[in-house]
């Protein structure tokens, strides 16, 4: 692959910061641009030193060299401020893979402007309706070279999809049912306020459990074909501020009991799927997973077995620092492709 794969990251939110930190604690990638319109070069710094989840950066000094540039240790990061995709010079910085974290760009069309400005590949960091979908430990040895922009799913597609495949593959599922319990975001609001689109999700966020719809589920028929349409999904959105959790109700077409369900999980755990699915029998609770870089953590205790083909299984995950941890393996594995 020979020399570090240079990366711009789009939109400095909460998935394009903990990007930021994933890509600066690895040494195959190297960060060499952020562009966001909204925030000055200072703020920046601040924001990204800064972090009510994931703590204090403590990794290297950050610094600003100037309003167009900061330093990571000894590293340079380029910063623009354009507003139009196209308009970021991300080829004269180098930055062959652009991750589009600002939330607005995930179709095809819109996201492929980071072409236009030198970027080879544009990695979406949310759900896309027209560009190719991958999981890492699921499907991502789909991709080929000529495929430009792809979408990394959501957060909690990457928890269920794993998990599904291994269930899948080993007793078959018939259909099933997902709840997410997930962790605030930013697209709820801190007090009651207006949200035309979704009614209950304009309700304030930190006193609030708020049912929701999300596509997760469905989406697992697009990275698993063989599970498409025997899977949807709700989400309930709680109070807390990092850290969900999937409930997958499945029925079986081979029975099991659930002493042979963990094992297929442990075993998956420790093999193929290491370091994306994880498996605990300790008795955890949410704040245990923050910063947990893997996709999927399935807690063997929680889950329940009403008969041999009918089942409830739990799984936990770090939405913001396991789902930025996959932005950058899907980077990896893209360019070890190519």
């Amino acid at each position: 692959m020979g020399g570090k794969i240079k990366i711009g990251i789009n939109g400095f939110g909460r998935i394009g910061r903990l990007v930021a930190r994933v890509a600066l604690e690895r040494d195959d990638v190297e960060l060499v641009a952020v562009n966001d319109p909204f925030i000055t070069t200072d703020y920046m710094t601040y924001m990204f030193k800064y972090d009510t989840v994931h703590g204090i950066w403590k990794n290297h000094e950050i610094t600003v060299k100037d309003s167009k540039t900061l330093l990571f240790g000894a590293s340079q990061v380029s910063v623009f401020g354009a507003r139009n995709p196209e308009e970021i010079p991300w080829g004269e910085v180098g930055a062959e893979y652009v991750v589009e974290s600002t939330g607005v760009f995930t179709d095809k069309d819109k996201a492929a402007a980071h072409l236009k400005g030198g970027a080879k590949k544009v990695i979406i960091s949310a759900p896309s309706k027209d560009a190719p979908m991958y999981v890492v430990g699921v499907n991502e040895k789909e991709y080929k070279s000529d495929i430009h922009i792809v979408s990394n799913a959501s957060c909690t597609t990457n928890c269920l999809a794993p998990l599904a495949k291994v269930i899948h593959d080993k007793f078959g599922i018939v259909e099933g049912l997902m709840s997410t319990i997930h962790s605030i975001t930013a697209t709820q609001k801190t007090v009651d306020g207006p949200s035309m689109k979704d009614w209950r999700g304009g309700r304030a966020a930190s006193c609030n459990i708020i049912p929701s719809s999300t596509g997760a589920a469905k989406a697992v028929g697009k990275v698993l074909p063989s599970l498409n349409n025997k899977l949807t999904g709700m989400s309930f959105r709680v109070p807390t501020v990092d850290v969900s959790v999937v409930d997958l109700t499945v029925r079986l077409e081979k029975g099991a009991s659930y002493d042979e369900i963990k094992a297929a999980v442990k075993e998956a755990s420790e093999g193929d799927l290491k370091g994306i699915l994880g498996y605990t029998e300790d008795d955890v609770v949410s704040t245990d997973f923050v910063g947990d870089s893997r996709s999927s953590i399935f807690d063997a205790k929680a889950g329940i077995s009403l008969s041999d083909n009918f089942v409830k299984l739990v799984s936990w995950y770090d939405n913001e620092w396991g789902y930025s941890s996959r932005v950058v393996d899907l980077i990896r594995h893209m360019a070890s492709v190519n």
